[in-house]
């Protein structure tokens, strides 16, 4: 049994943290598995994949590109890692991914004709998310939920840990009746419940190589996509003297962002804000939209002198402004912190 599984879903779903708590999971008490972490950005050891190693997990990354696009890295890859004794790889894709179905499995599917065996195309969502499609409420990201989870063989609400069993009941059996082909699981990435169900899913189901009808490359989809930016920052920052708040340092920046793209008008689904030092300890922040409490998901165990700095941004917002307000909360907020910064990486695009 050798599988492979794509985790689709919408910024903020929890894809990174749900496919290393998966491989940590399946490799500790089934067999040895590992992840690839997909980025539109240039360069190697981005945010996702840079935590997964900090974390000790097996992983690696495929950047420049959609995993869509390159079917040929992705067969090298997942022989690889075959051949290095991994029953189960599983990847994600940039936050925008609609169209993964057909792209990455039909793709593998016709260049490789049964070389691999495919798991249920796995979509994550979680309450907010949910809780959004629930109150019918239109719009551009109303449009890129909607469409991922049409393309899915597996729904996994994730996060299931903040809702009550009722909640969490409603939100599966609304899931179910509104996306009838797909199997529902409910999980917690962070504290482990579900992650036997998850496993068993993956290893028994197959995916259905179904070919719904989302309307990929129409006019709504482009009208979507074209609403939506990413921009990438990486920067080596030292304090002059002293030492500092690694967590508030990076919270205070999350809190930056948060206000002047509510200020501008714009969204950012997610901010990941990832730093670690020489020694290995590292600390992550997470923003997930502008209305949403700032989420701490690693905590530095103590203060620091010299960390490495990699920010990550997905808005819909143009990728200009994103730039712009990212780039100016880390100057202004490192200043304060009397930082000297050195920066390695800018980057930004639009996806339209």
């Amino acid at each position: 049994m050798k599988k492979f599984a794509v985790f689709s879903g919408f910024l903020g779903s929890g894809k990174t943290t749900t496919m290393m708590a998966l491989t940590k999971y399946f490799t500790e008490t089934r067999v040895k598995a590992a992840m690839i972490s997909n980025d539109l950005g240039h360069g190697v050891n981005l945010a996702d994949n840079r935590l997964a190693q900090l974390s000790g997990l097996n992983a690696s990354e495929i950047t420049d590109n959609c995993i869509c696009y390159v079917n040929e890295q992705l067969a090298e890859r997942l022989n690889a890692y075959y051949d290095d004794g991994c029953a189960l790889v599983v990847s994600d894709i940039p936050g925008f991914g609609v169209g993964a179905l057909e792209h990455v499995y039909h793709g593998l599917t016709e260049k490789f004709p049964g070389k691999f065996r495919l798991a249920p195309f796995t979509v994550l969502a979680e309450p907010r998310t949910v809780e959004l499609l629930r109150s019918g409420t239109s719009g551009d990201l109303h449009y890129l939920y909607d469409t991922q989870l049409m393309e899915a063989d597996l729904i996994v609400l994730n996060k299931c840990d903040l809702l009550s069993t009722a909640q969490k009941e409603a939100d599966l059996a609304w899931l179910g009746a509104h996306y009838p082909l797909a199997k529902t699981v409910a999980i917690s990435a962070r504290s482990g419940e579900g992650l036997e169900t998850l496993s068993q899913a993956l290893t028994d189901g197959e995916a259905s190589m179904r070919r719904p009808d989302i309307g990929y490359g129409g006019r709504e989809f482009r009208f979507a996509m074209g609403k939506m930016s990413e921009f990438y920052l990486q920067y080596h920052a030292v304090v002059c003297c002293d030492d500092f708040d690694g967590n508030a340092y990076l919270m205070e920046i999350a809190e930056k962002v948060r206000e002047d793209i509510r200020t501008s008008g714009n969204e950012i689904p997610h901010l990941k804000l990832l730093a670690w030092e020489p020694e290995g300890d590292f600390g992550k922040v997470d923003l997930i939209g502008t209305d949403r409490d700032i989420e701490v998901t690693r905590r530095f165990e103590r203060r620091c002198r010299d960390v490495a700095v990699l920010l990550n941004g997905s808005g819909a917002c143009p990728a200009d402004k994103l730039e712009e307000i990212v780039t100016a909360a880390a100057q202004a907020v490192s200043e304060k912190y009397r930082l000297e910064l050195m920066i390695f990486k800018s980057e930004s695009m639009g996806m339209g």
